[in-house]
This record gives C-alpha cells, structure tokens and sequence, in this order.
C-alpha cells in the first residue's frame, strides 16, 4: 500500500502532522507493507527567493491579524508539537521560499532518502536557531548532506534553476486533482484522502480502512502452463 504526503517545510501542522502519521504507521500491524512518498506543495508559490521575512510579520499580513494573535498561534502549534515530541521554536523564526528544498526533495528520492531530509528540513526550520532561508544554498547542502546524500550532487540541483522543477509542478498539479487546497493532505492507495494533521488514531483508522479494501488479485480462468517458482523453472516434457 502506498501513502503520499503532500506537504511543505514552511507548514508548521505539515510537521506535526508527520509526527501523528509516523506514531500510527509505527503501531500498525503491516505497516512493512507501506510505501511513505512525500509530494511537493509549495503554500507561498509567488514568493521570490530571496523574500525572507519574520514569521510573526507574514502572519499578520496574510491572515489580517494582531501580531498578539499571531503569537499565540505560534504558542498554541508550540503546544501541539511539544505533545507529539517534537521541538518548536516559538520566536523569532523565518519565513521564504521553499521550491528549492522540494526540488532537493525529488533528488532524495531518487537517491531513496527522502524521508530523511525532509525530517531534516522540518527540524532545521522549526527548532534551530539557524534560519533555512537566509544562509543561503550551503545551508541546504549542510542538511542534505546530514541526510545522507551526496554534496555535489545537492551542488549541481541547486545550480541548475530546471532540475526537477517540473517534478515540483507536476505533484502540484496533482494535489488540485486530487482537490488538496491546503497541507498536510494523506492520500492511501489513491482511495482515500485524509486532510490536516489529524490525531494518530484517525491515521490508524485510515490505514486499517486502506489495508482491508485492497482489490485482491483476480485470476481470469485459466489452463496450466510452465512457469518458475522458488524450486526453480518447469520444463516441457516432449
């Protein structure tokens, strides 16, 4: 079975939502059987580059609330991380582009360490002091290569404004298909969709629901014929 994950590095619930995902996929009896891809979804696709601001500041702009709310959401998700584990800076982190962190997300998966950069990405962006956003290219490379892939190759993604760039914009095109207009957005076997960073049990609910409804395989009706097997492959007989 397979479960996609959109998602993106500057979504707080992407993060905590992974987290609850994670605690249910862990306690499920197949969960060996599962398949964890993440898709790209970018919440601030306009963003230029180089537009890095407090997080604080593009809440009150985007939503047309007080700083004082703002903050408080910041304290409320601070809550909810701590609850599932996880670390959150409260204060003083940074906003930005992200396009180019999912494009390194498509390089891992190629290289079969997705997982581990983004967790790497979440934890950079949501509990280090070091901003993600205005270090520049070499603080991506540090957590990729922290992750497990190869620095030149991170290098020569970074340099090349097209790579994997379509990717980006294909599982993009995809999530409004599939009518995700908002991340954290699961997805099992292309059957059911589970939106926001649900509790753990709704998780396990979806998984065990996924599970149950496989197709199992059809055999059109059929006369013997040779085949291999683990005890090797028939012969004709003349």
């Amino acid at each position: 079975m397979r479960v996609e994950i959109w998602s993106d590095i500057a979504c707080p619930w992407c993060y905590v939502g992974k987290a609850r995902f994670e605690k249910a996929l862990a306690a499920f009896p197949h969960r060996d059987g599962v398949e964890v891809v993440h898709r790209s979804f970018e919440l601030d696709p306009g963003r230029a580059k180089g537009d890095v601001q407090p997080v604080i500041k593009m809440l009150t702009k985007k939503y047309g609330m007080s700083e004082a709310q703002a903050q408080a959401g910041e304290d409320n998700l601070g809550a909810q991380a701590a609850a599932e584990g996880l670390e959150y800076r409260t204060r003083d982190r940074d906003h930005g582009n992200t396009f180019d962190m999912h494009r390194l997300l498509h390089l891992a998966k190629e290289r079969g360490r997705q997982d581990q950069l983004i967790q790497a990405f979440y934890q950079a962006n949501f509990a280090e002091e070091r901003s993600v956003f205005t270090e520049g290219d070499e603080r991506l490379v540090e957590l990729a290569v922290g992750a497990g892939l190869d620095a030149a190759d991170v290098r020569k993604v970074l340099a090349d404004p097209a790579a994997y760039a379509d990717d980006v914009r294909a599982d993009e095109r995809e999530a409004a298909e599939l009518g995700a207009n908002g991340v954290p957005f699961f997805v099992l076997d292309r059957k059911y969709g589970v939106s926001g960073a649900q509790p753990a049990e709704v998780f396990t609910q979806a998984l065990t629901q996924a599970w149950g409804e496989r197709s199992p395989l059809q055999l059109i009706e059929q006369t013997d014929a040779e085949a291999c097997g683990p005890d090797g492959c028939a012969v004709p007989q003349r």
